[in-house]
């Protein structure tokens, strides 16, 4: 119903878990996503890197091609933790030599 918050389904995240290599990975969201909607999703993934990087607003636009809201828009969701706070450990953690990423819980 219209107003009602939807609950979030947890299978697709479950699925993308079980996925076995960069390639199936590549395949599952070439299945799942039309062209423009896994640009979208990789623009932003390149302006959190580059953000994280500290690199200016001009250079990831002249880099990414992304628009100054959308470049806002990541840059507010990673100082404020975004909505999984986990943007920034992610980009860290797959900075770090081999070996000395964050041990699992």
């Amino acid at each position: 119903m219209k107003g009602e918050k939807r609950e979030r389904s947890l299978a697709l995240y479950e699925t993308i878990l079980k996925l076995r290599n960069m390639d199936e990975c590549v395949r599952f969201f070439e299945d799942l996503c039309t062209p423009g909607e896994l640009r979208s999703m990789e623009q932003r993934f390149d302006v959190a890197v580059y953000l994280q990087e500290g690199l200016v607003y001009l250079d990831i636009l002249e880099k990414t091609g992304a628009s100054s809201a959308t470049i806002s828009r990541v840059r507010r969701s990673m100082l404020d933790n975004g909505a999984g706070g986990v943007m920034q450990e992610v980009i860290r953690r797959e900075r770090l030599p081999e070996g000395q990423g964050e041990k699992e819980p």
